[in-house]
């Protein structure tokens, strides 16, 4: 049995594989997140376009990920953070770090995907490159403390 490509360190049957080939459902968008890069490492160009949203399916260049896909030699796999996106989710954020080789060449594509679940199914929606920004206002170390304590940040939780 040949390992997941998606570096949970289970077999490509009992991971993403079921996944792929439409026996189950992605549970979590981490988990479609997976598959998807499993895909690409295995040529399943079908189920890339199938997760897409189906909205944004117009853009979607098979013959160009087929041939990404193909020449690239999908090197690893790395999950750094996860927002919502569970059983009880309508939409969920994944950042994550992929690794490719193409043409000799190494590469890395840091995203911050977004997904959305319809239905029950979750589907890739849309991607920054990098980390997603923060929606919070950074604070400052001298404006007052968000904890209300009257105090500014740097004498307060910012020490």
């Amino acid at each position: 049995m040949s390992a997941c490509p998606c570096g949970s360190g289970r077999p490509l049957d009992a991971c993403c594989g079921p996944h792929l080939s439409g026996a189950a459902l992605p549970p979590t968008a981490e988990a479609l997140m997976r598959s998807r890069y499993a895909a690409y490492a295995t040529g399943a160009v079908d189920y890339l376009e199938q997760t897409l949203l189906p909205e944004t399916r117009g853009d979607f260049d098979r013959e160009q990920t087929a041939n990404w896909s193909g020449t690239s030699e999908w090197t690893g796999l790395e999950v750094r953070a996860t927002e919502k996106g569970g059983a009880g989710d309508e939409e969920g954020w994944v950042e994550f770090v992929a690794r490719f080789r193409t043409d000799g060449k190494d590469y890395v594509h840091h995203e911050t995907s977004r997904f959305v679940r319809r239905d029950g199914r979750w589907f890739y929606a849309d991607g920054i490159i990098g980390t997603k920004p923060r929606s919070a206002p950074k604070v400052g170390r001298n404006d007052p403390c968000p904890c209300g304590s009257g105090r500014k940040f740097k004498k307060c939780c910012g020490a």
